[in-house]
């Protein structure tokens, strides 16, 4: 009875979140989701689905599979599906992404590279593979 190991079942759909007035510094790695309304000073990355908040504020690296970005990012996103930048965010650093929504009144101050699936692999350093060329026929 008392000698069973107890097992810990960690779910990768796992929500967490950082509130407002919360300050991080460091990096924050996560399997699940996360929300930030508060202030990480570090790389975040995320296996799953980052949501800065509009008073949100990442002064560093953000890599996940999807983003909603509402607040303030000083640094580079590397998002391998679906970056969303709301009409009161602010970027200052270079995205590499797979898919872009912008909403008016986005601020985005950096480099773009899109269209090409994402490695995780590869550093934020170095460029995305060009696509190959393709022609059509109007």
């Amino acid at each position: 009875m008392f000698n069973k190991k107890e097992e810990r079942i960690v779910s990768p759909n796992a929500m967490n979140q950082f509130g407002q007035g919360t300050v991080i510094n460091g990096d924050v790695t996560t399997e699940g989701d996360i929300r930030i309304d508060g202030k990480i000073t570090g790389t975040l990355t995320s296996k799953a689905k980052v949501v800065l908040g509009a008073n949100g504020v990442v002064e560093g690296d953000i890599v996940c599979v999807n983003a909603y970005i509402d607040g303030r990012v000083s640094g580079n996103l590397e998002v391998s599906e679906l970056l969303i930048l709301s009409k009161s965010s602010h970027i200052t650093g270079d995205l590499k992404i797979k898919k872009l929504v912008v909403e008016e009144g986005a601020k985005f101050n950096g480099k773009c590279s899109m269209g090409m699936s994402v490695n995780r692999n590869q550093s934020l350093d170095q460029p995305m593979a060009k696509p190959k060329a393709t022609t059509a026929a109007l």
